[in-house]
């Protein structure tokens, strides 16, 4: 899908966002009147929109909504916030599960402890031994934790469950804060995922590890987290660089950004036979 396509559909389902700056110069170039009344270009789409502005102020207080690669890359923060929502309500739901194990844990005990030697007959039939099996052994474990340590662990993956979903709330909405949560949240566990690993190895925690591993090094490279590529200050002149009011202000200017028609936004003002977008 290309940048233009993008950025329309985005319009589409959010609305335009429209500005009348105060320097006339630069209004009269996002301004236009039409049989329907004023229209407003787009700062987002470039496209006009009938109505009054939804802004209005000077040029340097006017917002930058996502365009082009930053509306890109807003897209993959969203991806990365869902599945941190997702991650973090099942750790909660776990946490749930751990506390009420807890609370339940001598009845289960109890019953485990009849039912396992009822099954010792049909499981040495079909050549199980019960004492060796995995399962057995880390329900047994379980059932012998303290309740103390059980509600430790319950109260560690709860946190860990509202830190994942904090992240995802960050990046949902495109917070700075979000994205260096996300990256410190994620590095801190790695080497425990790594030891995981030495113990054994599934697809499951394979495919955890390269998402967190791709995660952390996409929000450093493209956020510039951290100073990389110039930091925040390199980032934020980036925006600006994406920006309408900056491309039009150049033209105005007869600055070396170029006019509109650069970067794929027409110049020319609707006419009284085309019906800009309400």
């Amino acid at each position: 899908m290309s940048p233009r396509n993008r950025e329309l559909r985005y319009c589409g389902r959010h609305g335009h966002v429209t500005y009348a700056p105060a320097e006339p110069a630069l209004a009269a170039r996002l301004h236009a009147d039409t049989p329907l009344g004023e229209a407003w270009r787009c700062l987002r789409c470039g496209d006009f929109a009938l109505g009054a502005p939804a802004g209005s102020g000077p040029a340097s207080e006017a917002p930058v909504p996502a365009r082009g690669k930053a509306l890109r890359q807003l897209v993959i923060l969203r991806v990365l916030a869902v599945e941190r929502i997702v991650r973090g309500l099942v750790l909660v739901a776990a946490a749930y599960g751990i506390h009420r194990f807890a609370s339940a844990q001598r009845a289960l005990r109890d019953s485990f402890g009849h039912l396992l030697p009822a099954a010792r007959p049909l499981a040495d039939r079909l050549g199980v031994d019960l004492d060796q099996n995995t399962l057995v052994k880390e329900a047994t474990k379980a059932l012998h934790a303290g309740q103390g340590t059980l509600n430790l662990v319950a109260l560690g993956v709860l946190l860990y469950g509202l830190l994942e979903g904090t992240e995802g709330v960050g990046l949902w909405l495109a917070k700075r804060w979000g994205e260096y949560l996300t990256v410190v949240g994620t590095a801190a566990f790695l080497p425990l995922e790594v030891h995981e690993l030495t113990k054994s190895v599934t697809a499951t925690k394979v495919v955890t590890f390269l998402i967190n591993v791709a995660a952390v090094v996409y929000l450093v490279w493209a956020k510039r987290l951290f100073g990389v590529r110039g930091g925040t200050g390199a980032y934020e002149q980036e925006l600006r660089g994406q920006s309408l009011l900056e491309v039009e202000a150049s033209a105005g200017e007869g600055g070396g950004l170029g006019s509109g028609r650069d970067v794929g936004m027409s110049d020319r003002q609707p006419t009284s036979a085309e019906a800009p977008h309400a």
